[in-house]
């Protein structure tokens, strides 16, 4: 079939995306939306609090009823947010509220960096002193404060986790929790562009649920999953279909197999991978399974 070209109409990409983080060689990427499916006592907190620790979030929110009585994970993820309270809607608006407080305070320490550097620019120079500047950076000891930000200057990488809330009020009336999905690395907005970012991790005991559970339009905007053992040939299927752009159930049944070997395994499926990453299975976060009838198409 033949082609003409049409000129000056090329797309171009941005060339950086809102609230990207680099992260190390072989982690996911970083907004994520990750989904972590088993039943009871399979290991999904135990998995969900070492990705955390290996993408090095600087700290975590927690959206559930009984994260308080975890000691150790409260200890490990550097919890400093949490709320119980999970019929309540406004904990999504009190999220975005803190992320947008971390944009606010990085954009106040940059201008008043740049207010300092002018500052300390006269004074080498022998400039006239703005009096509003000596007053704002002349401390009571006598010396000049360079303005203070906690993750100095850089944007702080936050988790929100949601656990133990299937037939919750924020689940069963998801319009804000779809938004916040929707555009969790675009919260917190800068001026200079870009923004802070939110990831999210949900950890559920069923992929689909007809009431109180995960919307298809949150399973929509995932980024990443964990499969534990299941039984369940429909919950096999549906999340096989959420990846059928990539493989068949037929293989992605194969792929799982070789996942689960030992108790407490799960296959990791990574729907936005790294180019320079093989695959997007892999067993547990340390192994890569790549099909041979796609080998050709993972690498």
């Amino acid at each position: 079939m033949k082609t003409t070209k049409i000129p000056n109409l090329k797309i171009v990409p941005p060339k950086s995306e809102s609230g990207l983080y680099e992260t190390d060689r072989f982690m996911p990427k970083m907004h994520q939306v990750c989904v972590a499916v088993g039943k009871r006592a399979s290991g999904k907190s135990t998995a969900i609090v070492n990705l955390i620790e290996q993408m090095k979030f600087d700290y975590c929110i927690a959206v559930s009823p009984t994260m308080n009585s975890n000691k150790e994970l409260l200890d490990r993820l550097k919890i400093e947010h949490t709320f119980e309270d999970v019929d309540d809607p406004s904990v999504i608006d009190k999220i975005k509220n803190i992320v947008k407080a971390e944009a606010e305070d990085l954009e106040r320490y940059k201008d008043e960096l740049k207010r300092y550097n002018k500052l300390m620019k006269d004074l080498k120079d022998g400039k006239y002193l703005d009096d509003d500047l000596l007053l704002q950076f002349f401390s009571d000891d006598n010396h000049f404060q360079r303005p203070e930000h906690r993750w100095n200057g850089e944007k702080p990488r936050i988790a929100v986790i949601f656990d133990d809330m299937l037939g919750s009020g924020i689940y069963s009336r998801p319009r804000k929790l779809n938004g916040l999905s929707t555009y969790s690395r675009h919260v917190g907005s800068l001026k200079e562009g870009g923004a802070i970012g939110v990831s999210l991790f949900f950890m559920i005991q069923s992929f689909k649920c007809q009431t109180g559970g995960l919307n298809k339009v949150i399973r929509n905007q995932c980024t990443s999953m964990c499969l534990f053992k299941t039984k369940d040939k429909q919950e096999m299927k549906d999340v096989a279909e959420s990846v059928s752009g990539e493989i068949d159930e037929e293989l992605f049944s194969k792929v799982y197999d070789t996942a689960i070997k030992e108790p407490y395994d799960f296959l990791f499926i990574d729907l936005h991978k790294k180019k320079e990453h093989p695959s997007m299975f892999r067993r547990n976060f340390d192994e890569f399974i790549i099909p041979s009838e796609l080998e050709k198409k993972l690498i």
